[in-house]
């Protein structure tokens, strides 16, 4: 007994992010031993900790018994620690006293019992069930509702207009889909928005309303993707029960388009986009490609038939009379704008880690604005925030995440097909606000650090959690933080300072600044904490969604 009362054990827990733990102690021999220092050998060090009033650090005491722990490439560009499946050393933090008395010397024993940690949950289940009823979903199910309101009255015989349009109907759900992922119109109407509300004298309610709104835009083109098929099916039911006034040909273009656009609406079912999303992009390219010469097809057969002849007489005086030529028509131009802007451009790439690239491109680009990088542009296209201070060039940080992004750091390419008109996406609306808090974790970083380099309308402040911020990012990442006010910026490196609590620390910031609104770039798990913090604290927060 005397030994247990001058042996101080120290349990530690290992746990990665794949929500796997188990615990190891140091006493018993076997390979993962972790020795513990003598308690007379423990000697203060000093920990930088990001808080305080005066300044963007604080300095705390800390003791030898905990070490940072350094690991490989994330799962996802935002995560804090960049494991996939590297474990990590941490003391138990939680420690149960239970009292016992032995009978014989009436020694008292200490048991330390372990935390026991929720249940980790996969990203996708945190993506579509843990939002709640969001603004995305409140604009899908107007989309539908509206579609589907109109579609009972035609087919109970009180909307006789679109009984004989419904194709019409179909085509102008597809134009309003269109519409809503056309990064040119985008684009206008995002720097209409902060033209005309970003004043201060604009309400904040009215604000906040039309970012939740803009954000979430694609709420409406899956309601209209759906819609659409909806109203087809529908038109081909009314022209089945007319069969003798319309031509087989006809019919069989209309099923191939409706075949085509259900192939793609399947292809972006979440689960397929987020576990296949190269998949899905090429299906939804190519099947919406042939779907829109198919439609022009259908326009045509259907303006020339004759059904008393079973002839086909097209002139041009009969297309331009139709509403659905005007339609689609607005449908092609629409989807040819931005491959106007496809260009193959000279790039260097650098990469200060395994985890993370640099790729710099020639010119300024505005802050809040993203842009589009492909090897190979009629497969593939992503999206990432740009890092620019407006004048000569700027550049994307780009985290070793997949193929393409490991791609990037084992064979650095010479040229990649860019899009040159850029889009603007939450970033941009940045601009809409007075003062606003940025919260990034990980690559996450990207999409704001142009904020901190170029004039913008808005004060902004900055929290950037990251792990081993200069080894995985580079010194050029870190000394452009370091250019904006120290007063502003708070930086954790959770390799020295260990994981946060980033929701708490972000309403904290957020009440210390009196921001406005908060703005966070995490993964699915980080933003949701950090928007359930600053809904609890009355505090207006904006994330990326899973459609956004």
């Amino acid at each position: 007994m005397e030994e247990m009362e001058s042996t101080e054990i120290k349990i530690a827990r290992f746990s990665s992010c794949r929500g796997v733990a188990f615990e190891i102690n140091p006493n018993r021999s076997n390979p993962f031993a972790i020795e513990s220092s003598p308690k007379q050998e423990r000697v203060g060090t000093w920990l930088r900790l990001p808080w305080t009033r005066t300044s963007s650090f604080k300095v705390l005491p800390q003791s030898h018994a905990i070490s940072p722990s350094r690991s490989r490439a994330s799962s996802h560009f935002c995560d804090i620690d960049i494991d996939a499946s590297d474990v990590e050393i941490e003391f138990i933090a939680e420690v149960q006293d239970i009292e016992k008395s032995d009978k014989a010397n009436g020694v008292k024993v200490q048991k330390l019992l372990p935390r026991t940690d929720p249940p980790r949950r996969s990203r996708l289940s945190i993506i579509l069930l843990d939002q709640g009823f969001t603004f995305y979903k409140g604009l899908f199910l107007a989309c539908m509702v509206l579609n589907v309101v109109a579609l009972a009255l035609s087919a109970a015989g009180y909307f006789t207009y679109a009984k004989t349009r419904a194709a019409l109907f179909s085509i102008g759900n597809i134009l309003a889909l269109t519409l809503c992922r056309s990064e040119a119109v985008l684009r206008v109407i995002f720097w209409l928005a902060v033209k005309t509300l970003g004043r201060p004298c604009v309400s904040l309610r009215i604000k906040t309303a039309t970012t939740s709104f803009l954000q979430s835009v694609g709420g409406i083109h899956s309601g209209c993707g759906v819609s659409s098929i909806a109203w087809l099916v529908y038109s081909l039911v009314l022209t089945l029960k007319k069969i003798d006034k319309t031509s087989p040909e006809i019919i069989g273009v209309a099923f191939t388009i409706l075949s085509l656009i259900l192939l793609s609406s399947l292809a972006a079912f979440p689960l397929v986009r987020h576990l296949h999303h190269n998949v899905f992009e090429r299906i939804h390219r190519f099947a919406g490609w042939m779907a829109l010469i198919l439609l022009w097809l259908f326009i045509f057969l259907s303006i020339s038939y004759e059904p008393n002849s079973h002839t086909y007489d097209l002139t041009m005086s009969k297309v331009v009379k139709k509403q659905e030529f005007w339609l689609t028509l607005a449908i092609t131009i629409l989807i040819i704008i931005p491959w106007l802007s496809v260009r193959k451009v000279k790039v260097s790439v650098s990469a200060p880690s395994s985890h993370a690239s640099i790729i710099k491109f020639e010119g300024g680009v505005q802050a809040g604005l993203l842009g589009r990088i492909s090897p190979s542009p009629l497969s593939e296209w992503h999206a990432f925030g740009i890092i620019s201070d407006g004048k000569k060039e700027h550049m994307m940080l780009a985290g070793a995440v997949g193929d393409f992004t490991e791609s990037l750091i084992s064979t650095p390419p010479k040229h990649l097909w860019v899009r040159t008109m850029h889009f603007a996406g939450l970033p941009y609306l940045v601009n809409l606000y007075q003062r606003v808090l940025l919260v990034a974790t990980g690559s996450g970083i990207c999409v704001f650090l142009s904020f901190l380099l170029q004039p913008s309308k808005a004060d902004v402040c900055l929290i950037w959690v990251a792990k081993d911020i200069e080894l995985n990012f580079g010194k050029e990442i870190r000394e452009l933080v370091n250019k904006y006010s120290k007063e502003k910026v708070i930086v954790h490196d959770t390799a020295i300072s260990g994981r946060p609590n980033v929701a708490e620390m972000s309403v904290n910031a957020a009440i210390r600044w009196n921001v406005e609104v908060v703005i966070v770039t995490s993964n699915p798990e980080g933003s949701r904490d950090v928007l359930r913090a600053c809904k609890r604290a009355n505090i207006p927060a904006f994330g990326p969604i899973w459609d956004s």
